[in-house]
């Protein structure tokens, strides 16, 4: 091993540049000294909140020519003073995710292929799917009791929904008559 070698070594070089904690221009690699934050090409910040949970934590979104690049915490929200749990951290991928579809896809009963549907034909079916079994699972009363409700629907909300379409679902299912409503984040 040669004195050149030796030189390298990140504690001598911490020594040598009077930097003994490791905490300046020692610390740093060749690799990262090229590197950019990501939000720097962003043309504008729109601030927001994190749409998993009710506790609203704040979100910077990052935007350069039309397109979320970034989604951080905000450090000036009183709720989560910068911070965001690993869901809120990743609500980038809702947007540019490379898994997430863009169109309507259905598997017919017994089939093994999916194949894809226009939004208005995949409503049309849902809706007459719904009312059909509201129809069937209605109870008018139940032991002399007024039920008015449906044992024909239920519905199990997932976590990935937001706030918003949450509360949209429970008070739709609730017009509806249901009674068996529950989500995932309750669970």
């Amino acid at each position: 091993m040669g004195v050149r070698d030796w030189l390298g070594w990140p504690v001598l070089r911490q020594i040598g540049a009077g930097d003994p904690y490791g905490r300046g221009a020692a610390a740093k690699s060749s690799a990262s000294e090229h590197l950019a934050p990501r939000t720097r090409t962003a043309q504008k910040v729109v601030k927001s909140v994190c749409p998993y949970c009710a506790v609203g934590c704040g979100q910077n979104v990052y935007v350069a020519e039309g397109k979320v690049t970034q989604v951080e915490g905000d450090p000036d929200s009183p709720v989560s003073r910068g911070r965001l749990c690993p869901k809120g951290a990743a609500s980038l991928q809702l947007t540019t995710g490379s898994a997430r579809e863009h169109q309507v896809l259905y598997r017919r009963p017994h089939g093994t292929e999916w194949e894809s549907l226009d939004l208005d034909t995949a409503m049309d079916m849902i809706a007459d799917r719904v009312i059909e079994s509201r129809q069937q699972g209605w109870q008018w009363e139940q032991s002399g009791v007024r039920t008015r409700r449906t044992m024909g629907i239920a519905s199990l909300g997932g976590a990935t929904l937001d706030n918003e379409e949450n509360y949209l679902i429970k008070k739709l299912f609730t017009a509806l008559g249901a009674v068996q409503i529950e989500n995932q984040a309750r669970v």
